[in-house]
């Protein structure tokens, strides 16, 4: 398991920015911090110092500086960061003003658009006069039902710029869905996109747009993006003021940024909303930034002349951490569709056509192009590909070996885990550590990360919970609609009181790496041994009839028996020859516990729109329970194949 993969060499160290902030640190503080983990240290035990430093590395501007950069409590969530200062968060990912692309968004049909960083600010300032007109002031909420494109980008940053809220839904969420989200936080102007393309379709959006605006009260504006659909007309869609994109704005002139505190609502996001109506997570837009620069900048040293591409949409918080790569004066590559259509190599195709740098993607990605017999080292160049993202589910090691061997050998594979609770990540890459299989490389600079056991006692080579011991900038501001703050306490810090529990089943190795073993709420219990799910599909992964799987716990006799649900590769039927060879690889490679009482196939297995396989939904339906909030899934319907089946009943 803790086989090196990829090292970088000593220049490619000494090169990297993270090595640089060292460098830095250690002459500004005269210290001798000599690697990563004593620089983490550092954050941790100054922390006031470590976030003040990190600000100036990366040049924040301040309209008002700090009084003092920490005040905290005796105990979390009792902190504020940066008091006193003013700062605008649009106005640090618009920073650069020249001729170099900023944007390249890129539709499935193949349809392509560019700005330029000089071209995109002109945009957001003519949206930002708009808005104005349209009485946008701080602290109003601006929603969007939009596709992961260029106007969609425009808009979010015209919206900061004016210290309005931005919250985001990709137009795959249904009616529901919709409203679950936006129904609570009450926005005063919606951007909705007229269609959108999917897997080789034109999908209509005004009838959902238009009931959506009629469970919206307060709504006062309604801009519509015909975006695939030709033809639209403002006349077809219901609300009280109804404007198309182009006739809304005129892009042009300088855009101005209003002056904000450190602690300003910045971003809503939801949680998944499969086990009832989504929290609303307020986000702060000055350790949003902090946080952001930090990650892209050290972390992923992302540089201004390279290009960043991450598969997400707007619906998932991964395209927020995207847009913040402007803020390191980098090319944002946006693409609107299906990674698979028409073909699997879709998007690799984009990492040669755009000279990709940086290539973001889903371990479930991963594994797709993997069961497609892809070997992307012999279809394509990528010869600019440098580091590899993957988030959404854990990284299981044979994925790290298909890397590797059919990807690409020098290379960066950076697993992260974090989550919408913080629009960043708790444990991440690092340019200038190793690359271990099956494990992310580190945890993240200022994040007090431990793995803590059911005693609150810190423990290593040992699973428990992921916690995180002491504040940090981009915790969010609570849940709105929240007053007293005990659903955000509950949450977060109800499990060990003053301390954040990410609610993630975790392992911190020796060596200093991570493994994230699945959702806590989501470990099975089988005789009182929790088991994660990510420990039983990593072996899952190994049988090649097995295209994808679920496990659940059922209630069974007094005790939780483990139940598997396995997609196969078309054609093929589970049988008790298939089921024995499952069995014996997961025996094999964990312990007894691990093996599951009943196996049974599917043909589908229901997941988020953003991809992540929801484990409670199918536990809920096995258990006749009822799921709250279908419209949260990508394929709900998937949901009946787990009703009632004979084989859980004996």
């Amino acid at each position: 398991m803790n086989d090196v993969l990829w090292r970088p060499s000593t220049a490619q160290i000494e090169a990297s920015r993270m090595d640089a902030f060292r460098r830095w640190v250690n002459l500004r503080y005269n210290l001798q911090l000599d690697d990563y983990q004593a620089l983490h240290r550092w954050s941790i035990e100054q922390r006031a110092a470590f976030w003040h430093t990190l600000a100036d590395y990366f040049h924040v501007h301040w309209h008002t500086p700090p009084s003092q950069v920490l005040r905290e409590g005796a105990q979390m969530p009792d902190a504020q960061w940066f008091a006193n200062a003013t700062l605008n968060f649009a106005e640090h990912l618009l920073r650069r003003r020249d001729d170099r692309p900023a944007v390249v968004a890129i539709r499935e049909d193949g349809q392509r658009q560019v700005f330029t960083h000089a071209q995109l600010a002109a945009q957001v300032a003519g949206l930002q006069n708009a808005l104005k007109a349209a009485g946008i002031v701080p602290g109003d909420r601006v929603a969007a039902i939009m596709p992961n494109t260029w106007q969609t980008l425009v808009a979010m940053l015209a919206c900061t710029s004016l210290g309005a809220v931005w919250s985001s839904s990709s137009p795959e969420f249904g009616v529901h869905g919709i409203i679950d989200r936006f129904g609570q936080i009450g926005p005063k102007l919606l951007i909705a996109c007229a269609g959108y393309q999917y897997a080789g379709k034109d999908i209509d959006q005004v009838d959902k747009v238009n009931q959506v605006c009629a469970q919206l009260p307060g709504l006062q504006q309604l801009v519509v993006v015909p975006h695939t659909r030709s033809g639209t007309h403002a006349a077809e869609f219901q609300a009280a003021s109804v404007r198309l994109w182009d006739d809304f704005y005129q892009p042009g002139g300088e855009p101005r940024f209003t002056p904000l505190p450190f602690d300003h609502p910045l971003y809503i996001l939801y949680s998944s909303g499969t086990t009832g109506v989504p929290k609303c997570i307020v986000h702060r837009a000055g350790g949003v930034l902090l946080q952001h620069l930090k990650e892209h900048g050290l972390h992923n040293d992302l540089k201004a002349d390279e290009v960043l591409f991450y598969y997400t949409t707007c619906g998932w918080m991964m395209w927020n951490w995207l847009a913040s790569g402007l803020a390191l004066g980098a090319t944002l590559v946006l693409y609107d569709g299906s990674p698979l259509h028409p073909g699997p190599e879709r998007l690799l195709d984009l990492i040669d056509a755009e000279g990709i740098h940086v290539f973001g993607t889903s371990a479930k990605y991963l594994t797709a192009l993997e069961q497609a017999g892809l070997e992307p080292a012999a279809s394509h160049r990528l010869s600019g590909l440098r580091l590899l993202l993957s988030t959404g589910s854990p990284l299981s090691p044979h994925s790290y070996d298909y890397v590797y061997c059919k990807f690409k050998a020098d290379l960066c594979l950076a697993s992260m885990s974090g989550g919408t609770d913080i629009v960043s990540c708790f444990v991440l890459g690092n340019p200038t550590l190793p690359v271990r299989r099956g494990e992310i490389q580190c945890k993240g600079l200022g994040m007090a990360v431990e793995v803590w056991n059911e005693h609150g006692q810190p423990v290593q080579g040992e699973k428990g919970e992921l916690v995180c011991t002491r504040h940090f900038p981009c915790m969010p501001l609570g849940f709105w609609h929240d007053p007293d703050g005990r659903r955000y306490h509950d949450a977060y810090f109800s499990q060990f009181p003053g301390v954040w529990a990410q609610g993630d089943y975790a392992e911190q190795r020796a060596e200093g790496g991570l493994v994230i073993h699945g959702r806590s709420d989501t470990v099975l219990n089988p005789g009182g041994v929790r088991i994660g799910t990510a420990e039983i599909y990593r072996q899952v992964e190994k049988v090649e009839q097995v295209l994808e799987s679920v496990a659940i716990g059922q209630d069974w006799n007094g005790d939780v028996r483990v139940v598997l649900f396995v997609r196969l590769r078309d054609g093929l039927h589970l049988d008790d020859a298939l089921r024995q060879q499952i069995r014996q690889v997961i025996r094999q490679y964990t312990t007894p516990r691990h093996v599951p009482a009943v196996i049974a196939q599917v043909d589908d297995i229901p997941r988020t729109i953003s991809g992540k396989v929801v484990e409670l939904a199918v536990r809920n339906v096995v258990h006749g329970l009822p799921v709250k909030n279908t419209d949260a899934l990508a394929n709900p319907e998937a949901l009946e194949q787990f009703r009632e089946r004979k084989e859980l009943q004996t």
